[in-house]
């Protein structure tokens, strides 16, 4: 490619804040829960890249001529793929894209066809914009995508507080993340921490019945607490991790744990998932441990505890029954019964109709 600003590039980070802020002048978007992606153009040259600077073209072919028809000849942009199903954004759905098998991917491509959200331009023609701030990079997007049809969008962006607050409360129904925050004179700047993100969090209390073991000490520090719920057949299903603890901590847990380890695996819930690699994310009984192509070789494996603690953690929201990100340890609750840690307890927040982001469809 012959750009004015050519691949790879890392694309422009976040930091979390725990509120939508009130000094100073932003621009406020939704947070999209997607890949984040740069897509480079050059003529028929269309690369989509990940994150991580790897392509993703053979993944989502179904955009390629999508963007050939739609995209200046000469730019690149940074968004995030999406996909929208049933009102809702289903991240489950978008990580089902990434396959090894050419067969699977075109008939996903037929059945769960992704959209680009674009939110930020870096180049157009021979005009290199990451040095203009923001809002003049901003106002060139909306110009040459004022006719943009799906699966092309651009995000909603506003200079109103009160309209992000809004936004913060009616779309997480939806599927959406939170609010990023940027500055109006902000520069394009890769690989750093520039822009602020304000996310959902809430809580809830569940069962500890297991921990992987710190990986840089395995056998003497833990790792991670496996947490769990009960649903409405009182099966424990596996909903997430909590971890992040420093060292101190970890040697901690383990003296504190240790009891519980105890004929831990007589009775446990979850001690069949070793037989089969399929039983561990089985519909109806969700366990840890399971492999797939997302653990990419990890070890998964796990030490039982006896189902008789209840921690409290923070969470951002849930997805498909687990949660959507590691959870933040916050205290033990001693007061609790484990069997009283119900999926009854989350707060269920309705959908919010994409139509207002999504306004002609996909």
């Amino acid at each position: 490619m012959n750009l004015a600003v050519n691949p790879p590039v890392l694309p422009m980070l976040a930091k979390r804040v725990d509120e939508v802020p009130v000094k100073g002048k932003w621009i406020y978007e939704p947070k999209w829960d997607g890949f984040r992606v740069l897509v480079f153009r050059d003529g028929d040259e269309i690369l989509i890249q990940s994150r991580d600077v790897k392509p993703l073209n053979r993944y989502f072919p179904e955009m390629i001529d999508t963007l050939r028809k739609q995209l200046p000849s000469k730019c690149v942009l940074d968004g995030e793929l999406v996909i929208a199903r049933e009102g809702r954004l289903d991240f489950d759905a978008l990580q089902l894209r990434i396959h090894p098998a050419a067969s699977r991917v075109k008939l996903l491509a037929t059945e769960t066809p992704a959209s680009f959200v674009f939110f930020d331009l870096l180049c157009t023609g021979d005009r290199d914009l990451r040095s203009e701030p923001f809002r003049k990079r901003r106002a060139v997007l909306e110009s040459l995508f004022r006719s943009a049809r799906p699966p092309i969008h651009i995000t909603p962006a506003t200079e109103k507080r009160e309209v992000a607050l809004d936004w913060f409360k009616r779309f997480e129904g939806a599927g959406l993340d939170g609010i990023m925050a940027k500055p109006l004179d902000l520069t394009y700047q890769p690989d750093k921490r520039v822009m602020l993100k304000i996310k959902h969090e809430r809580d809830c209390d569940c069962v500890v019945a297991g921990f992987r073991w710190y990986r840089k000490a395995a056998g003497k520090e833990v790792g991670s607490l496996l947490l769990g719920l009960y649903d409405n057949a009182k099966l424990l299903q596996h909903v997430g991790v909590c971890a992040s603890f420093t060292g101190e901590i970890r040697r901690e847990l383990l003296d504190f744990l240790t009891p519980y380890r105890r004929n831990a695996l007589r009775n446990h819930p979850w001690k069949n998932w070793e037989s089969s690699e399929d039983i561990a994310d089985s519909g109806e009984h969700r366990m840890p441990g399971g492999k797939s192509r997302w653990s990419q070789g990890k070890d998964l494996s796990w030490e039982p505890l006896r189902p008789e603690l209840v921690v409290e953690v923070a969470y951002e929201h849930m997805q498909s029954g687990r949660f959507r990100h590691m959870a933040h340890f916050r205290r033990w609750r001693t007061d609790r019964r484990p069997t009283s840690c119900t999926f009854a307890q989350l707060e269920v927040i309705p959908p919010e109709e994409l139509k207002a982001i999504f306004a002609h469809g996909r």
